[in-house]
C-alpha cells in the first residue's frame, strides 16, 4: 500500500532511544491547526540480532513489518529513508531530531546551524551516552535529506522553567556557574501532556513518565516547577537499568574499595542497575509481572522498589504544590501497567487523590517534535 501526498511541507520527527529510532511523517492540510501523520512507525533491536522495522499508515494499518537487522541508528535511519520514498514519494521539508541532553547553552528548541553542532560537540562531557549518538545521527540525516531543515528538539527544555531552588544543586557556586544543575528530562513527553488537556489542565498536576527510562513531574499552572531526573537521565527514581539517585558516599566507596574506573563506574549506574539490579538480571517490567505470579521473592522485590519510589515523588509533589488535582501516567509503563500503578497509588486517598484524578495518556513525543518544528519552519521563513 502507498501513501501519496502532494504536500511540500511534510516533517520528518525522529525519536532515537538506545536501541531504537521512533519516526513519525506529518503533515498539515489546508485549514487544519493540527499536524495529521501520514506514516508512524519504528526500528528496534538496533545493534541486536532480533532486529525490526515497523511502518504504519495514518489509519494504523501495517505497511512494513519485517525482521531487520540494523548495526547502528545511522543504519537503520538509511533504511527508514528508503522505505519513506516508496511510501509517501515526497522528501520532508523539515527533520525534526530529539535530543535528550544540549548542555547550559541549548536550552530551547532551534535550528541546527554548524554553531549549534559545534555547542553540542563542546557539551558532550554532559551526556557522554547520549550526546554523540545524537551527532551521528543528525549527520546521517542531513547527509540522506540535505535539502531539508534541521531542528534540534531538547528533552530538558520544558524544564527551564524550575525555579533555582529545584535547580540549583547544593554544591559550591562555582559548579552551578560551570552549568552543573538540575535539568530534567522527557520534556517532550511532558510537553505533549500539556497539549493533550490545554485549558482542562488543572494548576496543580503531576506527570509520571514511567518507562524503561522514568520520571515524575510537578507541574504548577500547565509548567514545570520540579522534576525527578537531575543532572543526567540516570538521576531520580530506579529504572530499568539505571540506578536513579544514590547516597554519593556509594560512590566515594566504590571508587575507593572496589577501584572502578569511571567507565565502570558509569555502565554500573546506567545499564547494570535498577530493576536489572534488584531483579538478578531482568529489566522489562511484563516479565517481573509474570516472574510474581510464580512467587520469585526477587521480582517482587525490583517492583515494589519501583512503585514505591513513584509512589513518595507522588507524596513529595502533591506536598511542593499544595495539594493535587490531576496524576497522569504515560510511557510503556505508565500506561499499560495496572499492576504499578496500583502499588504506586494505593491509600493516598488521604491527598485527595481519587480515582476521577487518575488518567493515563500515551506520550505523543514524534507529533510534538513535529509541533515544534512547523512553528520553527514559520519564523526562520
Amino acid at each position: 500500500m502507498e501513501v501519496s501526498t502532494q504536500k511540500d511541507d511534510l516533517i520528518l520527527a525522529l525519536n532515537s532511544g538506545s536501541s531504537s529510532l521512533k519516526f513519525g511523517v506529518y503533515g498539515r492540510g489546508a485549514g487544519d491547526s493540527e499536524e495529521k501523520p501520514l506514516l508512524t512507525g519504528s526500528a528496534e533491536g538496533i545493534g541486536h540480532s532480533n532486529g525490526s522495522l515497523h511502518i504504519r499508515s495514518s489509519e494504523g494499518n501495517a505497511l512494513v513489518a519485517r525482521e531487520c537487522i540494523h548495526e547502528s541508528q545511522s543504519e537503520a535511519l538509511a533504511v527508514l529513508a528508503t522505505e519513506l520514498r516508496d511510501q509517501i514519494q515526497a522528501a520532508p521539508a523539515a527533520v525534526g531530531h530529539r535530543v535528550v541532553h544540549g548542555g547550559p547553552e541549548l536550552r530551547t528548541h532551534r535550528l541546527i546551524t554548524p554553531q549549534v553542532l559545534e555547542q553540542l560537540r563542546a557539551a558532550t562531557h554532559f551526556a557522554p551516552l547520549h550526546i554523540p549518538q545524537a551527532l551521528k545521527l543528525i549527520a546521517s540525516a542531513q547527509k540522506i535529506f540535505p535539502a531539508a531543515a534541521h531542528f534540534a528538539c531538547f528533552d530538558d527544555a520544558f524544564h527551564r522553567t524550575m525555579p533555582e531552588v529545584a535547580s540549583h544543586l547544593p554544591l559550591p557556586q562555582r559548579y552551578f556557574d560551570a552549568g552543573i544543575g538540575r535539568y530534567g528530562f522527557h520534556g517532550l513527553s511532558y510537553e505533549s501532556l500539556v497539549h493533550h488537556f490545554g485549558a482542562r489542565l488543572p494548576g496543580r498536576a503531576i506527570f509520571a513518565h514511567l518507562g524503561n527510562g522514568a520520571s515524575l513531574c510537578a507541574l504548577r499552572n500547565g509548567v514545570s516547577v520540579d522534576t525527578t531526573m537531575g543532572f543526567t537521565p540516570t538521576g531520580g527514581i530506579p529504572m530499568g537499568t539505571r540506578s536513579g539517585d544514590l547516597d554519593p558516599g556509594v560512590f566515594l566507596y566504590l571508587l575507593r574499595s572496589e577501584k572502578l574506573s569511571t567507565d565502570e563506574l558509569e555502565k554500573l549506574l546506567n545499564h547494570q542497575s535498577g530493576l536489572y539490579a534488584l531483579s538478578s538480571g531482568e529489566s522489562d517490567v511484563k516479565a517481573l509481572e509474570e516472574r510474581i505470579r510464580s512467587n520469585e521473592p526477587r521480582a517482587t522485590l525490583a517492583l515494589n522498589v519501583f512503585a514505591n519510589s513513584v509512589r513518595k515523588m507522588i507524596g513529595a509533589y502533591a506536598a511542593l504544590l499544595g495539594g493535587i488535582e490531576l496524576l497522569v501516567f504515560t510511557g510503556g509503563i505508565g500506561e499499560h501497567s495496572h499492576h504499578i500503578r496500583s502499588l504506586a497509588t494505593n491509600g493516598l486517598e488521604f491527598l485527595g487523590l481519587t480515582t476521577d484524578k487518575i488518567q493515563i495518556v500515551p506520550a505523543e513525543e514524534e507529533l510534538q517534535i513535529a509541533r515544534h518544528c512547523r512553528r520553527m519552519m514559520v519564523e526562520t521563513r
